[in-house]
């Protein structure tokens, strides 16, 4: 019988139940949500002192378990991996049939509660902050992990990944000193609970937005297959070396995530892009039942991830996380199936989280504080592990008593580490801004000594011979001022991936060389492992290009409109924080490249008009450039591919091919500075008539167009081209409005968070002195800008706007 207080949830959850329904291989009753299971007891294996729980004696819960054997695994691997009976019977033996496996995976699992259970006890003493999220009742995933995941595979988790951490053998007092915001933790302090990381383990993460893990994983193992393609490996520093990656070279990517993340479209994007390349990825979905603590099944029709990937011919197993020693041998099969070059896979793990999404967490959804009491008492896997294992006279109570007690001794250690360690220095924040600092030369950066060595195995005779024609060519357009922005940004990227290997490229339309040829032949050139064609989603490639990045490799991203990075807002975010995120382990050498901005009477609407440049401009680590000339582009471009940290690129739509110059070839250009177009006269300056003006993209063309008609009225301007957005170059600003002591600024962006906003504050704040009148803003209408020209004026500033703002300050008419 059914208590009343059920009855509700039982109805609500009948129309949608059969979508969270396991299978059902063994003929067992597995009713989706109203189980048969009661309470009947709330004892569970302590480690250090449990969570005070509630008593819920003989309630029915409304997510029942699935109750899998070994054979339900088995079955699955058989008819879905493609293994056979004596192979699947090897696994079980290596578990079962050996004391010391067993042994460990016991270990794993005490560490992986003991260090939870350590951490609620310091967070309720005020030791560690933020937000916290802890991984009790899913211990069977970290056991795996410690049992089957290898020191260089790469690990991408989400923000409940201590253990995870900890199983990959990041060590357990770094991660604890972390949590305590400590110099000694794994990233000095600056990461936190959900941002652990761990270079010499290749734990790359910790992410604390849902599921954006997953692309970054995409990347992680397509660097695997870049350096068997390349030949190249990580030496001791995990930098790439002229070595290849040894023969036996199995090396896998795992993502971790929830059902309720795997229901993000991230994951289809991962299962496609995955398939596709034949990535060496695993899936590995920690299937708890609630999304964030709602029951996924109210959110969600597709309980099954396991099957998700079906359409793109990626297996998956689905294992009870109840039974620790099943999960770790339906999960190295997987993972040797992977690892075998098989192509990616699914390991779904049907599990209960004991506690709340985190400590502050009130619960008040549906059944979750009844099935939260159920599941501490009926499916601990710890206890059962101790049951089962006794039972059969593996081990006796006085042997697991003892190894606990040792793993319990290590959590304090750890905890004592943490509480002993030092906090770390104020300065260490500004230190982790930018892994190369602003005013970095790149043209003294060194060439990869491999480069021709691993140019000459990559790339043909006959396609060298045709990129080097296609590079002298450009190259003689340079010469002559007959080169484009586009074509000057195609040159540097070319130049740049030959003198570095590890420069890979990724675009949309990208054999085609997109809509302006900046990755003109470079698909053609260095072939589909270094230039990859994309699906139309910008924040399933930038965050896979963030992948490689952690992993040696310095991608470029074009972006065909710089309006669609928007789709990948997380991403970009993501790239900007990770180097201090970190603590400074993980370099981000990425580039994004594109056109973009908001030139009067472009006749693109409201989408394609976007201040991106602007909506970026609020996001840490990040060097943000314009070029409104070839030669700004290409040395802006060569010095960004040799950036260690995420650098991005704006170059102006509507003049990507129109705009002709010449190139200072082969030369890096600053990324922190901006260039001074058009000095003011003396005569000007000296009679108050000369008005500084900031502006960058298509206001470069609409000021020049519009300098002779400032002057025949009297007036003359210092006109300064704003190439780095951020840093701002204030040392340049500053020397001009010594001169004139008046300036407009020109944006392409909106009144409300605009660039022009941002320069104008920073004038105000730190040159008012210098000023003899107020700040001069030609901005963007905060209104969409529209289609039609004879709106679309009263949005977008101009040159003539510019020519009655010069006006209005030299006449003082303000």
């Amino acid at each position: 019988m059914f208590f009343p207080r059920f009855a509700v949830a039982a109805a609500l959850c009948a129309a949608s139940s059969t979508a969270f329904m396991a299978p059902n291989l063994s003929g067992r009753n597995v009713s989706p949500f109203i189980s048969s299971h009661r309470v009947s007891s709330l004892a569970m294996t302590a480690t250090l002192s449990e969570p005070a729980t509630e008593e819920s004696s003989g309630a029915t819960v409304m997510r029942p378990p699935i109750d899998y054997v070994w054979e339900d695994v088995s079955s699955q691997l058989i008819e879905t991996f493609g293994y056979t009976q004596a192979q699947v019977d090897t696994y079980n033996a290596e578990v079962e049939n050996n004391k010391e496996v067993l042994m460990k995976l016991y270990k794993a699992l005490q560490m992986a509660r003991g260090f939870e259970n350590a951490c609620n006890q310091q967070y309720m003493q005020g030791k560690i902050r933020g937000f916290m999220h802890l991984d009790n009742g899913q211990e069977a995933v970290p056991a795996l992990v410690d049992y089957a995941i290898k020191n260089g595979d790469k690990k991408y988790s989400y923000y409940r990944e201590h253990t995870h951490a900890i199983a990959s053998g990041v060590d357990p007092g770094e991660v604890m000193a972390e949590l305590f915001m400590k110099e000694t933790g794994s990233c000095k302090g600056a990461g936190g609970s959900m941002h652990i990381f761990d270079k010499a383990t290749y734990f790359q993460g910790g992410w604390a937005l849902v599921s954006e893990q997953l692309p970054y994983a995409a990347g992680a193992a397509k660097s695997i297959l870049l350096d068997r393609k390349l030949g190249i490996s990580d030496d001791a520093d995990f930098k790439k070396q002229d070595v290849p990656p040894p023969a036996d070279d199995d090396r896998i990517a795992v993502v971790f995530v929830g059902e309720g993340g795997a229901q993000n479209g991230r994951t289809a994007e991962l299962l496609n892009s995955a398939a596709k390349d034949n990535l060496p990825l695993l899936l590995l979905v920690i299937d708890n039942g609630r999304a964030i603590n709602t029951y996924t099944g109210d959110v969600a029709t597709n309980g099954s991830v396991f099957e998700q990937g079906k359409h793109y011919g990626v297996p998956g197993l689905i294992v009870d996380g109840y039974d620790a020693a099943d999960v770790a041998k339906g999960g190295k099969a997987v993972i040797d199936y992977v690892r075998s070059g098989k192509g990616p896979a699914i390991l779904q793990v049907h599990t209960y989280r004991f506690n709340g999404h985190s400590p502050a967490d009130p619960e008040h959804e549906r059944g979750r504080k009844e099935e939260k009491s159920w599941a501490r008492a009926e499916q601990d896997p710890i206890k059962k592990f101790e049951d089962k294992y006794i039972a059969k006279g593996v081990f006796t109570e006085d042997e697991l008593k003892e190894a606990k007690k040792e793993v319990l001794n290590e959590v304090k250690a750890a905890v004592k580490f943490a509480d002993e360690s030092p906090m770390p220095p104020m300065e260490l924040a500004k230190e982790l801004e930018y892994p190369d600092k602003p005013d970095t030369d790149y043209n003294a950066k060194v060439a990869p000594a491999f480069a021709d060595a691993v140019n000459a195995r990559t790339i043909s005779l006959e396609q060298m011979d045709t990129i080097q024609a296609h590079i002298s060519a450009l190259r003689e357009k340079a010469k002559v001022g007959d080169i484009s922005i586009g074509d000057a940004i195609n040159l540097a990227i070319h130049e740049e991936m030959l003198r570095d290997p590890t420069t890979t490229i990724h675009a949309e339309d990208l054999q085609a060389g997109s809509s302006y040829d900046i990755p003109k032949l470079t698909q053609q050139t260095y072939g589909q492992i270094r230039a990859a064609d994309e699906i139309i989603d910008e924040g399933h490639f930038i965050g896979k290009a963030l992948g490689e990045a952690m992993n040696g490799y310095r991608p470029i991203v074009e972006l065909m409109n710089t309006n669609f990075g928007i789709f990948g807002m997380a991403e970009i975010s993501s790239a900007g924080n990770t180097y201090a995120t970190t603590g400074g382990q993980f370099d981000m050498p990425m580039t994004i490249v594109g056109a973009g901005g908001t030139a009067p009477n472009q006749a693109l609407g409201a989408e394609h008009s976007q201040p991106f440049h602007a909506y970026v401009m609020g996001i840490p680590g990040l060097k943000i450039c314009t070029a409104a000339s070839p030669d700004a582009a290409y040395g802006i471009t060569k010095s960004m591919i040799r950036d260690n940290g995420p650098c991005f690129l704006f170059a102006p739509v509507k003049m990507m091919k129109e705009a002709k110059g010449t190139l200072e070839l082969d030369k890096c250009a600053p990324l922190n500075k901006a260039a001074l177009l058009h000095e003011a006269s003396p005569q000007s300056v000296a009679s108050g008539n000369a008005v500084t003006v900031l502006t960058y993209l298509h206001g470069v063309k609409e000021a020049q167009l519009v300098i002779d008609e400032i002057k025949a009225e009297g007036f003359d301007v210092d006109l300064i081209e704003l190439r780095s957005l951020k840093p701002l170059d204030m040392d340049t600003i500053r020397k001009s409005l010594e001169r004139t002591n008046k300036v407009c600024i020109l944006d392409e962006s909106t009144q409300s968070g605009g660039v022009g906003a941002t320069v104008s504050a920073r004038i105000s704040e730190e040159l008012f002195d210098l000023l003899d009148a107020p700040v001069k803003r030609l901005c963007m209408d905060d209104a969409p800008v529209p289609y039609a020209s004879t709106m679309e004026v009263a949005v977008v500033k101009r040159g003539s706007d510019l020519v009655q703002g010069v006006f209005d300050l030299c006449t003082k008419q303000f």
